[in-house]
């Protein structure tokens, strides 16, 4: 039987289409302003909320949505407060957030079974409801995205020129921080704790190092998300190794590939033109 025959790949593929398209948008808003490692902190402040609702009887869902929210919103106030050391604020709320969710983990044994489906995911064990909130969250931040693009963009590059030329800067930083733990919180149980921020990182990674501009890179790391979460779904299917990591693997195969392909064009351009960096750098000759 053809893959599609299955209501479970289908629902897989329109997982992984939604997810392709909002996570690799946000990868390359969040790896310009330096928060690369955002994902990762708020899928364990998640994985902890996650813990915190089984524990008091509330649905994980909820609390993992909850807690990332949370998450994110905390990692934007100290970022405000450690404005020389961006790093810090983002080593303070993982660290922490994957503290509390062994901790928690730990008190109820019974928890384990299903915490290893949030570390790892199942993109081929999506719900209906879990397919209606991934596919939420991606219509929302597409249309954030579309009404805020100019701002955002400004503050991407230069919060300082963002805010003189009227951009209210704290609002609009704390509200990406919500959208961006959101999505995560949305992927967490289909891509899995271990992998969401491949999802944001390697597509933004390639299409940061190979495109020519900041529109391109958005198109390109969404087009190499898609491609990866597609490719990586049917590889999967066919030879029944775990999808989440074959998509992991799959996109940092475009990743090398990419940077490969990229090193090889400049330096078949500057064997075709010697003189060129001589011209452009006269201090390296």
């Amino acid at each position: 039987m053809d893959m599609f025959d299955y209501e479970f790949m289908q629902r897989a593929f329109w997982a992984g289409a939604f997810l392709g398209i909002i996570a690799p948008m946000l990868g390359v808003y969040l790896m310009l302003r330096r928060q690369a490692l955002m994902a990762d902190t708020l899928s364990h402040v998640s994985l902890a909320g996650v813990a915190l609702g089984s524990l008091i009887s509330m649905n994980p869902l909820l609390s993992g949505f909850a807690a990332a929210i949370a998450g994110g919103i905390a990692v934007e106030y100290l970022r405000r407060t450690y404005r020389t050391y961006s790093e810090v604020p983002v080593a303070i709320i993982m660290t922490s957030g994957l503290a509390l969710a062994i901790v928690l983990m730990s008190l109820q044994t019974r928890l384990s079974k299903s915490f290893s489906s949030y570390l790892f995911g199942s993109i081929v064990a999506v719900s209906p409801l879990q397919l209606g909130v991934v596919g939420g969250i991606a219509a929302a931040g597409l249309l954030y995205f579309a009404i805020l693009r100019r701002p955002l963009y400004s503050l991407t590059f230069d919060e300082e020129t963002a805010r003189i030329g009227g951009t209210r800067v704290k609002a609009l930083s704390f509200s990406f921080a919500v959208l961006t733990g959101m999505t995560v919180a949305a992927a967490m149980p289909i891509v899995g704790v271990l992998l969401v921020s491949s999802l944001m990182v390697l597509p933004a990674s390639l299409a940061l190092r190979i495109s020519g501009g900041f529109a391109s890179a958005l198109l390109i790391a969404v087009g190499t998300g898609l491609a990866g979460i597609f490719s990586g779904l049917t590889v999967s299917y066919y030879t029944d190794t775990p999808p989440g990591g074959t998509i992991a693997l799959i996109l940092l195969l475009f990743l090398v590939a990419g940077i490969t392909v990229k090193k090889g064009v400049l330096y078949a351009n500057k064997r075709k033109h010697p003189l060129h960096r001589e011209r452009i750098h006269p201090r390296m000759k």
